[in-house]
This record gives structure tokens, sequence and C-alpha cells, in this order.
């Protein structure tokens, strides 16, 4: 019995022909902002803000495509859904770069401010859908939003974590043995040439046919590495900062400066896991819950803010905030206000290629995802070239993203559950998202107010933000057939991540009986140490090169090929839909 055409469910969305008059156009942008209908339309705004009860059951609101016409309060609120949606996810990378070298809080508020500027206008790009020659195009085309994937981040910090290990950022230890990080700045340079020069393989490997780049990426590969990039993360980021930080003092010295957390000067400071941190983590992670059980729509898909906000009310009103990184903070800024020394860590290299390659597995995902809430057929030309000129778009911004002192923007994923639950696909909605985000960025003072969420509120938000990326992975991994071959790979694959997660210094000592070993050599066991030590890395690769290797078993070799093709679709629909909440 064959299953259901992908195309019979979704339907392409038509695109109004572009009015050549000058003067048509004038009078509809008159009419809009001069109307009632112009700006309300017929829409149910009752339903999208009203508070709701589980067991309510509300009508559909109507479905706007990519190009309808959209009343503008609808396109505001809208984009205003997506801007918060994408909020949390912009912001955290940043804050945990900061905190990882030890940066002062003017800079770090300016890399949250340039995180959400360049996520702005490179999400603009993303929704362009620019043609370029033939059939190929710089963007997709669709309701696509851009911010820093969190393989960035997880590998990133390996990154720093070797560099302050091999010297390259420096750091005291105590008499107790306390390891003391000094501010390193050049590290976060270092990282963004490498990411750089590393953009130009994501911008080769948009012109392979993406049909040949999901069968070198099966789910099997995909959901490997999203499950441990989310397991990798509570455990090095959300967790430590829910008991109260990750700079050091989760260690508990006995003397130091991290014998309290955040610090022993910091107000209201605390001993590391102190039942105070843990319930103001609890406090924003049961917002959340809250806000899913009986919020309206507009603050279900808001709900990691709303989480955030209870958090620092109760945070701020117990004495835990420090109200300098806020009033220190600028009014108005705007990109390179602060810059960073580019350059090119060689030892980064090899893993900052695999990430550009984990980000391309993720950005198909996310734009099939896209395109099926959009109503956009998932086969055919103009559907492969939609992921083609994502594709093309994500690595020109990995590369204009460096030059923006910000790591690699590449395609977000939860900006289509907002999609789905509000039937609006509208780019206006997208323009507006835009809007918002470049306008949050350069109100300095936005960024400073982020910057001092206490660490616990940000662990509690946090570790349910990365928790939700694992679970997107274990999604992706429910398609997988799992016949004896695939059961093999997997296992395989999570000997490495598993045992990284649990024994993060297995491989440390790795190349310690090596004696004398030159400077190219030395960055070569660097790269390698890097590698083994990512969860997600390592077990992606194992995953890859056994998925290449095996051969199938007969059963699948004899699998209906039609069904086949329809499965795929069906696992690339969901590859990291969740991944960046």
């Amino acid at each position: 019995m064959s299953r259901p055409s992908v195309s019979s469910v979704t339907k392409e969305q038509p695109s109004p022909a572009a009015d050549p008059n000058p003067r048509s156009i004038f009078s509809v942008a008159r009419r809009k902002v001069t109307t009632k209908h112009g700006w309300l339309g017929d829409y149910d705004y009752r339903w999208l803000c009203l508070p709701s009860l589980p067991t309510d059951k509300r009508g559909q609101p109507p479905f706007f495509g990519i190009d309808d016409e959209l009343p503008l309060v609808l396109a505001m609120a809208s984009g205003l859904q997506h801007a918060l949606a994408m909020l949390a996810g912009l912001i955290a990378p940043p804050i945990i770069f900061a905190a990882s070298l030890m940066l002062d809080p003017e800079t770090s508020s300016y890399m949250i401010s340039a995180s959400l500027i360049g996520s702005g206008i490179l999400s603009l790009v993303q929704m362009s859908r620019i043609k370029l020659w033939n059939r190929y195009y710089l963007g997709t085309g669709l309701l696509s939003v851009v911010g820093t994937s969190f393989s960035t981040l997880s590998t990133t910090n390996a990154i720093f974590n070797a560099m302050y290990g091999n010297g390259t950022c420096p750091s005291t230890t105590s008499a107790d043995g306390t390891i003391t990080r000094g501010p390193c700045p050049d590290a976060y340079g270092m990282v963004l040439g490498t990411s750089l020069v590393c953009s130009l393989l994501e911008i080769g490997m948009s012109f392979i046919p993406p049909r040949m780049l999901k069968r070198i990426f099966p789910p099997m590969v995909t959901g490997t590495v999203i499950l441990m990039i989310g397991a990798s993360l509570v455990g090095t980021s959300g967790i430590l900062n829910w008991g109260g930080g990750s700079n050091g003092c989760q260690a508990r010295p006995t003397s130091g400066i991290y014998q309290l957390c955040p610090t022993v000067g910091s107000p209201h400071a605390l001993p590391w896991g102190s039942p105070q941190f843990i319930g103001l983590g609890f406090l924003s992670f049961v917002s959340i819950i809250l806000t899913e059980l009986f919020g309206s729509p507009f603050l279900k898909n808001a709900s990691i803010i709303v989480g955030l906000a209870v958090g620092c009310i109760v945070a701020g009103a117990a004495g835990y905030i420090d109200g300098s990184t806020i009033t220190t903070a600028p009014a108005i800024t705007f990109l390179w206000v602060y810059r960073f020394k580019i350059n090119v860590y060689p030892p980064a290299i090899l893993p900052m290629l695999a990430v550009y390659v984990s980000v391309t597995m993720e950005a198909i995902g996310d734009i099939t995802a896209s395109a099926e809430v959009s109503r956009i057929r998932l086969e055919g030309d103009d559907f492969d070239s939609r992921i083609q000129g994502g594709l093309l778009s994500d690595g020109i911004g990995g590369f204009i993203s460096a030059l923006f002192t910000v790591t690699p923007l590449s395609i977000f994923a939860q900006n289509n559950g907002v999609i789905s639950v509000t039937r609006c696909a509208n780019r206006a909605a997208g323009r507006w998202c835009c809007t918002f985000l470049i306008l949050f960025g350069v109100l300095g003072k936005i960024s400073g107010i982020f910057l001092a969420i206490p660490n616990p509120v940000l662990g509690g938000v946090t570790t349910f933000l990365f928790a939700s990326v694992a679970v997107s992975g274990l999604r992706v991994l429910s398609f997988v057939k799992y016949t004896r071959r695939d059961r093999f790979i997997l296992a395989a694959a999570l000997s490495f991540g598993i045992g990284d997660l649990l024994v993060p210094d297995i491989f440390t000592y790795l190349f310690n009986g090596v004696s004398n070993p030159d400077s190219g050599l030395q960055g070569l066991f660097v790269s390698i140490n890097i590698v083994l030590s990512t969860p997600f890395l390592i077990s992606g690769f194992v995953a890859l090169v056994l998925n290449l290797l095996l051969p199938e078993d007969g059963s699948q070799q004899e699998e209906d090929e039609e069904g086949s093709e329809v499965m795929q679709d069906l696992e690339i629909q969901t590859l990291d839909q969740e991944r960046k909440p």
C-alpha cells in the first residue's frame, strides 16, 4: 500500500505579481495607513491575546501566506512574537561566551547588541530570495530568521577551554589548585577569524543537490548530533548556571574570588548549589510550564521570556541583581563600537569546519519545516532552490557575521512553531521581526538588562532551552527504522558522545607522551583533542563514517523506493525544529 505523497497535503503558495505602477503602490500604502481595515483587518485579536485553559477549544484564525496582504497591527504583533521567541536563543550565546572569557560588562553588553543587530540584518537577507543566475538564489524567500547555532556554542566553549589550557589565554593557579581565568578578548577574535574562513565550506555545500545532502546526512546522523548538542549544553552551561555559575565557583574553592557565586563581591553572593539559587532557577522553570498551560497563543510562543521576566522580578526584589551593567550600558549603540583582533586559530579550523557541516544539516531541516508550515510544496525545483538559497545565505551570513563581530548566524527553527500556532507565514511579519531585533540591539540599555540576569534565573531557563534541543534530536531519531545496522551505528556513536559527557577529560592526556612536537604538530594535536572532547562532533563523525561504510540490511534494500522518498521528506521536516527554542 503506497503512502500519500507529501505534495498532496501541502500546496504551493502563490505569489502575487509585482505591480510596476508607482501610483498603485502608493495608493495601497496610503489605504493601509489611513483605514481601519488596513490597520486591523478582520483578525480575531482576542484569540491571540487572551489567556486560555488547557480544556479550551478555540477556532483557528485565517492562514496568511508568505505574500498575502496583512493588516499592519497583525504584522507588528506577529513580528514582535517572532522576535520574543528568538530572544532567549540570541542572547544566551554571547552571555556564555563573555562569561567563559571573563570579559568586562561593557564588552559583554556590546556582544549581546551585536548579536541582535546582526540577526536582524541577516534575517532580512534570508527572507529576500534574490535571484543570482539560472536557478540559483540567495535566501529562502520564507519567514526564515537566523541566530547563533548551539552547535557553535558547544564547540566554541571547547576551543576556549583549549586556549586556556595551552596558555594562549592567561590563567593563574592558587595554592589550593583553583584555576582562575583572566580576560581573553583575543580568543573571541580568533574564533571569529576562523569562522570567517571556514564559512567557505557551507557556501560550497550550498551548490550540492539537496537530495544528495539528505543521503549523506540521514536522520541517524543528524538526530545523534542534535541529541548530543542539547545534552552537552545542559551539563556544561545550563545546570551549572542554575546552581549559581559556571565560571569556576561550581568547584566551591576554599579561597579566591570564586568561593561564592558568581563572585565574592557580587550582591547576595552564596556558595554554589545553595537552595536560594536552586529556588530562583526553579521559579523560572515553573513559569515556563504555567505559561504553556494557561498563556495566550502570544505568550506561549514567548514563554522563555516570561520565565526570564518572572525570575528577574523576584531576584531583583530579593537583592540578587547587580544594576551596574544597566547603568554603564550606553543608551544607543551599534556594530563595531567594540572591535576584536580578527585572527585564525589553526587548531580550531577542523572543529569549526565540523560546525559548518552541522549547521548545513540543521538548515536543511529548518527550511523544510518552514516551507511545510508555510504551505509550500516540499518537492520540485522551486523547493530545491529555496534550500540552495538558504544554505548560500547561511554561508555568506557566517562570513559577514564574523565581520559584524558575531559568531556564525544560521537559520533558527523555533519561529516555525510561531507560524504553526498563529497561522501567519507572511514575510511582512518577518520584516517587523527584524525591525524589533535591530531596535533591541541598538538600545544598549536592553543589552545591559539582559546581562544583569542572575545566573540561576538564566540557568533555569537555558536548561529547559538546551533540553528541548536534545528532545528534537530524539524526535529525529524516532524516524530511524532501527534495524540491526542502525542500532549498531547508534551504539557506536553514543559510546563516544555519552562517554565524553560523563568523563569530559578522558582525551585530554592523549598526546602527552609525544616529546617536543613542532608547532604544526602541536596544533594538530589540539585540534584532534577539541574534536574528541566535544560530544556532538565525535559522535556525529562516528555515525557519519559508519553510515557510509556499513552495507544496508537486506530488508532495507528491498524497501519500496517511493515510500522511502516520502519518509525522507517527513524526517527532514522535523529535523532540529526545536533546536533553538
